[in-house]
């Protein structure tokens, strides 16, 4: 039991700084614009282009855990991250960090999928809750540390580099991990790995960029006809995908995206509620973090602590969420985003009314609500949604899930990114700032919103426990139950 707890350990801590970079890029946002002089459509993609990397191979890592061993690809995955943190703390342009992040999202990709892979493998199926319980409370941790880390770096200048240094912390965690991996991890594999699917993944990520490339840069370009032709093009490699992904099926029965999943209404009404929260966590983390230190003058640090409030308000509902997920059903979903869509509201009329006035305790009742939404949505969510989904597509099915998670999110911050600094202008005032914030979190709204009312298409099941990673084919997928659900 000590070799696979010291196993776990070092595998967790990789989730754990995943986790971490995740959220400390978000209150570092100010520093960098003014350090590199960054437009705003470059701060959009240094959020965007992580998330985007990391969802789009999310399954594709896993599948290379197994088929050439998980440690293996674990410690190519820490490597790889620990050199784009490098390459991120460097950087002199826009261009350069946005780069370094895409590189970041597609090693996070290959690090990541390991950790429950191997937890899996090493413990029986009466082991693991105790395990998934560490892991889920260590993603919360994650979540927080990145948020308040990241503005007391920033704020302090540690290491006298400023908003750098919260790329170069990665880089002596990760040779501590390499090395640690090479000792303490077995590299476990698969008997019958599923085979990788370079072609859907190619025409996966092409549909994404198509659309989230538009968003985020129209506005520079000015809406020109290459950015409407961009859109135009989306659906129809999108359907490409759809028919590669039959003909694959077909042909070697493996696919990335399991289709036969959408036949089920469970699944895809549940998709469709965790891509709209997603999308609305995405949608403000940009535009409140920005607002708070360009219009106000809130210091980083100070910005983190703001956003705390939302953490704060979900631990103290969540020693109870997990018993009304159990009665409640789909019914806690429906509550959690129309709590949440109330709680942005109400932020809306805080920040609308007290101008620059706001404070941080103004904010802390409606982020607090927000936590408290948060958590009676997330928690039975993906077991509500894939109450109806058998056993052996479990895996791919969850897969599915936090890939959806990342595009989400990315697609919230595109879209509301773009709202806010349109409003903003090229030469923001307090007043276009607060325009911009207040039209920006309409986006918010109305996702948590349509979020909780569509979750009364899912089934009405009543939540047994909290579902595992099954085998899928003889391989494993990707499955992060709760991943970053307190991130925001």
């Amino acid at each position: 039991m000590k070799g696979r707890g010291l196993a776990v350990l070092v595998l967790i801590v990789g989730l754990f700084m995943d986790l971490v970079d995740s959220t400390i890029t978000n209150v570092a946002l100010v520093s960098i614009q003014k350090s590199l002089k960054a437009t705003a459509t470059q701060l959009e993609w240094v959020l965007a282009a992580y998330m985007l990397a990391f969802g789009i191979l999310l399954i594709t890592g896993g599948r290379l855990g197994d088929i050439f061993g998980r440690q293996r690809v674990f410690m190519a995955g820490v490597a790889g991250f620990g050199l784009a943190s490098l390459a991120a703390a460097l950087a002199q342009n826009g261009d350069v960090l946005i780069t370094a992040r895409v590189v970041q999202g597609v090693f996070a990709a290959l690090m990541v999928p390991q950790v429950l892979s191997t937890v899996q493998v090493l413990f029986e199926p009466e082991e693991r809750a105790a395990i998934y319980g560490l892991i889920g409370a260590i993603s919360a941790l994650g979540a927080v540390v990145g948020l308040i880390l990241g503005g007391w770096m920033v704020t302090d200048n540690a290491f006298g580099v400023g908003w750098r240094s919260i790329f170069i912390v990665n880089v002596p965690v990760c040779i501590a991990l390499v090395v640690a991996a090479w000792f303490l991890v077995p590299n476990t594999r698969s008997a019958t790995p599923v085979k990788l699917d370079p072609g859907g993944v190619t025409l996966a990520a092409g549909t994404a960029f198509l659309v989230i490339f538009p968003l985020i840069d129209g506005r520079r370009a000015h809406w020109a006809p290459w950015i409407w032709a961009m859109f135009l093009a989306a659906p129809f490699v999108g359907a490409a995908f759809v028919l590669q992904q039959r003909r694959r099926v077909s042909k070697v029965d493996s696919a990335l995206l399991p289709l036969r999943l959408f036949a089920n209404r469970g699944f895809s009404s549940g998709l469709v509620v965790q891509t709209l929260f997603w999308c609305a966590n995405g949608s403000y983390m940009l535009i409140i973090g920005y607002y708070l230190q360009q219009a106000l003058g809130f210091t980083p640090f100070r910005a983190g602590l703001t956003l705390f409030a939302m953490t704060v308000g979900a631990a103290v509902v969540t020693p109870a969420a997990s018993a009304l997920a159990k009665r409640a059903g789909k019914y806690a979903i429906v509550l959690g985003g129309l709590v949440q869509a109330g709680a942005f509201g109400w932020l809306m009329h805080t920040v609308s009314t007290h101008g620059p006035k706001l404070s941080a305790w103004h904010m802390v009742p409606p982020f607090a609500l927000a936590g408290v939404g948060m958590v009676l949505l997330v928690v039975p969510l993906l077991d509500v949604a894939l109450s109806t989904v058998e056993d052996a597509s479990a895996g791919a099915a969850s897969g599915v899930f936090n890939t959806f998670q990342q595009i989400g999110f990315a697609l919230g911050l595109a879209i509301a990114g773009g709202v806010f600094f349109g409003r903003a202008g090229a030469l923001p005032t307090f007043g276009t700032l607060r325009n911009g914030v207040v039209a920006g979190l309409w986006v918010t709204v109305l996702s948590f919103a349509l979020a909780g009312l569509i979750s009364l298409l899912l089934p009405d099941a009543r939540i047994a426990g909290t579902a595992a990673t099954e085998p899928v084919d003889g391989g494993t997928e990707p499955m992060l139950t709760g991943r970053k659900h307190l991130a925001h």
